[in-house]
C-alpha cells in the first residue's frame, strides 16, 4: 500500500511540474448554486496583459447540465451585478463593456435584444447592472469589457495596483429563484 501511495504521489508531482503554467496576468473565479434543473454558474475572468493600465474582464452565466454548460431557459428573468475595482482605493476605473458580449462597447448603458445594462461609477469602483428578459444561448449571458486604472493623485495609469472583478447573478425561471455567491477574479499587470 505504501508503494502504491508513493508511486501515486510521484506521478502527481511529475504532472504538476510538467504542466504548462498560465500567465500571471490572467485569473478566473467561479461560483455556483444548485437548482432542480441544473447548477447555475457564474464565471469571471480578469486579465491585465500589458503595462498601459488597461485590463480586460469577462463574465459568463450558465446552467450546468449533465451534458455541459447551456444558456438559461426561455422563461428566465435575471439580474447580474459586476463590480470592477482596484486593490488600491486611490485608483479609479474608467470602464467600457458589452452586454451581451460582442455588442458595441457601452460606457453608460444600453438595451440589446432585451438585455438591459446600466453602469454606475463611484470614486473607487465601477459597477454594471445587467437585466435579462428571456433565455437563450450561452453568448446571451456573457459580458465583456475593459477598464483603465488611473491614479487619482497623478492621473497616470496605475499599473502597480491589482485589478479585481466580482460578479453574481440572481436567476428566476421555472419556479426557481436563486442568487449565486459572488465570483471574483484578481490579477496584476505582468
Amino acid at each position: 500500500m505504501k508503494r502504491i501511495l508513493s508511486v501515486l504521489a510521484a506521478s502527481v508531482a511529475a504532472a504538476a511540474l510538467s504542466s504548462p503554467t498560465a500567465s500571471a496576468a490572467v485569473n478566473t473565479g467561479t461560483s455556483s448554486i444548485p437548482t432542480p434543473q441544473g447548477i447555475v454558474e457564474m464565471k469571471v475572468t480578469a486579465d491585465c496583459p500589458g503595462t498601459d493600465g488597461r485590463c480586460f474582464f469577462r463574465t459568463q452565466a450558465s446552467l450546468l447540465t449533465p451534458t455541459g454548460p447551456v444558456g438559461l431557459p426561455q422563461d428566465t428573468w435575471a439580474r447580474q451585478t459586476i463590480t470592477i475595482r482596484s486593490t488600491d482605493r486611490s485608483v479609479y476605473q474608467e470602464a467600457w463593456y458589452s452586454a451581451p458580449a460582442g455588442m458595441p462597447r457601452e460606457l453608460k448603458g444600453a438595451n440589446h435584444d432585451n438585455v438591459l445594462s446600466k453602469a454606475y461609477k463611484s470614486v473607487s469602483d465601477y459597477q454594471v447592472s445587467v437585466t435579462y428578459f428571456g433565455g437563450g444561448p450561452l453568448e446571451r449571458f456573457a459580458v465583456d469589457g475593459d477598464s483603465v486604472q488611473t491614479d487619482w493623485r497623478t492621473g497616470r495609469p496605475a499599473i502597480e495596483a491589482g485589478f479585481i472583478v466580482c460578479s453574481n447573478i440572481q436567476v428566476v425561471f421555472g419556479g426557481v429563484n436563486v442568487t449565486t455567491p459572488g465570483a471574483c477574479a484578481q490579477t496584476t499587470f505582468n
